[in-house]
């Protein structure tokens, strides 16, 4: 099992990781300085909840453990792990497809919505994760 001390944490490769779906009580950490700008992250075993500077960025139902956190205008990379099967939403650009893939492996071309979501649903076991990428079609 694999949790992230302190709730989040920046990595030596510029990119985040967060969550801890191990608690039994809801935890955050607010005003946490990555690259000039501020998050926050909310995590127990039912959700994990990230924000940056006050906008939505990533959620998971149930929690999860979200490692290497990367975005940029192309594409979003993580790896993510909970003690099972989770769906995650994360905040893109509205009405866009993306090529998602997991583990390597492409799922298919997806769409967010008029709001810029985007939700996909993984098979996941405790202690194990799998590899998330979101590639902007274009």
């Amino acid at each position: 099992m694999s949790v992230i001390e302190g709730l989040i944490r920046k990595e030596t490769n510029n990119t985040l990781s967060f969550g801890d779906y191990t608690l039994d009580t809801k935890s955050k950490v607010s005003d946490f300085e990555f690259l000039g700008d501020l998050y926050k992250v909310k995590t127990f075993k039912e959700i994990t909840k990230l924000e940056k500077n006050g906008l939505f960025v990533y959620e998971s139902v149930p929690g999860t453990v979200v490692k290497n956190f990367k975005v940029d205008e192309k594409e979003v990379e993580f790896l993510v792990e909970s003690f099972e099967d989770a769906q995650f939403t994360l905040e893109l650009e509205p009405e866009t497809e993306y090529e998602a893939y997991i583990d390597g492996i492409s799922i298919g071309t997806v769409k967010t919505n008029l709001g810029g979501k985007l939700s996909i649903s993984l098979s996941l076991d405790e202690g194990t994760e799998k590899s998330v990428k979101i590639v902007h079609l274009g």
